[in-house]
């Protein structure tokens, strides 16, 4: 599947310094130090993660989605993918990965893109973006609206067409999947857990994951 390579954790959950159950359509925002690892767990499978990452001692330096791509040149992460900030700063190393489909073109839902892909009335729908301007009203850190860029969608099957477009297809995620990460620096990690509901990303139905970090 497009270099997948499919490698399990040795990291055990009963390990994990943090642990904690993100419900579908929130937003969550946490710091990431240098040599700890982050689990994203999809608990009942298909379920969209919009994910972004910030240099802590340079907030102005987000995840590069250019430059991920462009350095391993592969559009699809998986087991070894390194996510790079827009500088072209190592951040974080995938260590491992049960599904190999995780979309870096998509970016994330809001009202306006609600707006064009599906119906006029689905502008008021909740959407990714406005919970990731929720986290960063919160955080403390000089991170604005303006610093919103191009995210990583955990678990979502975004293939690209012969024409060299793309289209959303069935999610290939499943119940108690993952993506694990080591960070390569010290991150602030940005999610919203997807409430999308026109597209089949998610099955139709946004549901939980659980977040884990070890040391």
């Amino acid at each position: 599947m497009y270099g997948f390579v499919e490698k399990d954790s040795e990291l055990k959950i009963e390990d994990a310094v943090y642990d904690e159950v993100l419900e579908a359509g929130l937003g969550w925002m946490h710091e990431l130090k240098e040599g700890q690892s982050f689990r994203i767990l999809d608990l009942k499978g298909n379920q969209a993660v919009d994910t972004t990452f910030y240099d802590l001692n340079n907030p102005q330096d987000h995840y590069g989605a250019v430059q991920t791509v462009v350095a391993q040149k592969n559009i699809y992460l998986t087991t070894g993918s390194i996510l790079r900030g827009e500088s072209g700063k190592p951040f974080l190393e995938i260590t491992a990965d049960k599904t190999g489909r995780h979309d870096t073109l998509g970016g994330a839902c809001s009202s306006q893109s609600n707006t064009v892909r599906y119906a006029r009335e689905k502008r008021y729908m909740h959407n990714c973006r406005d919970s990731f301007m929720l986290q960063l009203a919160d955080c403390g850190l000089d991170i604005k609206k303006r610093d919103l860029a191009p995210n990583i969608n955990f678990f979502m099957n975004v293939p690209i067409t012969p024409e060299g477009g793309y289209k959303f297809d069935d999610g290939v995620s499943a119940p108690g999947k993952y993506v694990e990460m080591k960070a390569l620096t010290d991150v602030m990690v940005l999610i919203s857990n997807c409430p999308q509901l026109n597209n089949p990303c998610n099955a139709y139905n946004p549901t939980p994951v659980r977040l884990l970090i070890w040391d």
